[in-house]
């Protein structure tokens, strides 16, 4: 009895090199012990491979098929998986086209193992929930995940890939896989004591997921099925997710209760888009805000909608002689559904205030209506609007400005601009100045709140919201002539 006593339980190398040796020396896989260092009963000793013969000197080929099978497969919790895959060496050296025998019970056997292997990849990639630990710039993002098989040092390079920019730690009671935004380090496994069980932007997730759980897609066995109940221990949404389904199965019974409706009149698909999409031409402002509000939360004018919470449309008096359009809704806007009140919107009111504006006498809204985003983690990065996404949302702004009849426009950022003039407009060359749309509209150009958010240098940062707020009395000198002209 030959017993082979391997590093680890992912030890591919230490496998193929002992089942290589043991197969050039004939040795009849009924003859073969296999066990993990740490593992093997006290009266194991090393690796007994280097009793065998040296004699047998040589090289023999297995498909390639198999060899990658077998790096996936070697993966699965199953204790004799080793043995397995040297019974298969064995019987694929001298018969290379078993590989392709679907119904033989040793190949159907590894094919299921990898398979399992995948799939329990595929959820740790889509089930891990990091939480942060400490505050920017040194904050740090840990996770806790039960993998079935041996696959963390197979899926930790997908979380390296998509969360480059953050440094990470995806906790195991098997191994443990750090990033520091460089490389990938293993670590031993640890308990699940050992992981946060909550951070600062819990409530914040939570109220996110509540708000995209659409209980009109809701399908419990299919979600259940990609979503077993074994992972809802360790994700944040989980307590959410039963009184969800609950609400949603209740909404459900009332609708089929609820007497129905006489059926709507057939639309042609030009009729139907035309009312799902906004208008390529604009009333003469007779629409109040609440009915264009109302219409635009179900805008499908680009495909935006699909990923943000809801229409984050403007805000602010129906007859304002100031509109002040910004980019599009951030993450806290998108939550909230109404514009600047997330960090950019608190640095409006600091220098609407000091450039003596008070807000409330103004209408501010945004270029695009909906969020565009890229997920990172529980986070969600603001991305810049396209030029299609701009002219797909263009039309609510001109219909907010028929309703407004504002005699000022003020465009915050070059996506601002772009809206507003109809074109990509350089912000240095236009801005702190009243010009001329080419309807008419009176407009000043200048930079958005947030631009000031991203300067590092806290000089330069002082010297451009002065600049900002100079741009701003522009505005309070209109508003002040607007209302000595009332």
């Amino acid at each position: 009895m030959h017993t082979i006593v391997l590093e680890s339980d992912t030890d591919f190398e230490g496998w193929r090199k002992a089942a290589r040796k043991l197969a050039l020396n004939d040795i009849a896989p009924t003859d073969v012990t296999w066990t993990v260092a740490g593992a093997e009963p006290e009266l194991f000793s090393a690796s007994p491979a280097t009793s065998l013969s040296d004699a047998a000197k040589g090289t023999f080929n297995v498909p390639a098929k198999f060899v990658e099978l077998a790096q996936t497969a070697i993966l699965h919790r199953d204790p004799e998986r080793f043995a397995l895959l040297y019974r298969l060496l064995r019987r694929l050296r001298d018969n290379p086209d078993l590989i392709h025998v679907a119904i033989d019970s040793d190949i159907t056997k590894l094919q299921a193992m990898a398979k399992a292997v995948r799939r329990d990849e595929h959820k740790m990639h889509a089930f891990v929930r990091f939480r942060e630990i400490g505050r920017e710039p040194n904050s740090h993002f840990v996770a806790w995940f039960e993998p079935e098989h041996h696959i963390v040092e197979l899926a930790a390079p997908f979380f390296a890939r998509r969360f480059a920019d953050m440094a990470w730690s995806i906790l195991t009671p098997d191994l443990c896989a750090h990033w520091d935004g460089h490389a990938i380090s293993i670590t031993p496994g640890v308990n699940k004591s050992d992981a946060p069980t909550k951070d600062r932007l819990e409530e914040v997730w939570l109220t996110y997921y509540a708000n995209i759980f659409n209980p009109a897609r809701l399908k419990t066995k299919a979600m259940q099925n990609e979503m077993p109940k074994k992972y809802w221990r360790n994700l944040p949404e989980a307590a959410l997710i039963k009184p969800l389904i609950a609400e949603a199965e209740r909404i459900t019974r009332d609708m089929i209760a609820a007497e129905a409706g006489a059926p709507k009149k057939p639309q042609r698909r030009e009729e139907t888009m035309a009312k799902s999409h906004a208008p390529k031409t604009v009333d003469t402002g007779t629409e109040s805000l609440a009915a264009l509000r109302e219409k635009a939360a179900d805008c499908r004018a680009c495909h935006l909608w699909k990923d943000a919470t809801q229409t984050v449309f403007g805000e602010g008096p129906q007859h304002a002689s100031v509109m002040m359009v910004g980019e599009q809704p951030g993450d806290k806007e998108d939550l909230a559904g109404k514009p600047f009140v997330g960090p950019a919107g608190q640095m409006l009111d600091k220098a609407l205030k000091e450039a003596g504006i008070v807000r409330d006498r103004v209408y501010v809204t945004n270029a695009v209506k909906h969020f565009k985003f890229v997920p990172r983690g529980k986070f969600r990065l603001h991305q810049k609007p396209a030029t299609p996404e701009i002219k797909a949302c263009r039309p609510w702004y001109e219909r907010e400005k028929a309703s407004v009849k504002p005699e000022l426009v003020v465009a915050m950022g070059a996506t601002a601009a772009q809206s507003v003039l109809g074109k990509i407009t350089p912000i240095g060359k236009t801005r702190g100045r009243i010009i001329e749309a080419d309807d008419g509209t009176q407009v000043l150009v200048t930079v958005h709140p947030s631009y000031l958010l991203r300067l590092p240098d806290e000089d330069a940062r002082a010297r451009e919201y002065a600049h900002f707020v100079d741009d701003l009395r522009i505005v309070a000198k209109h508003l002040s002539a607007a209302a000595h002209a009332t």
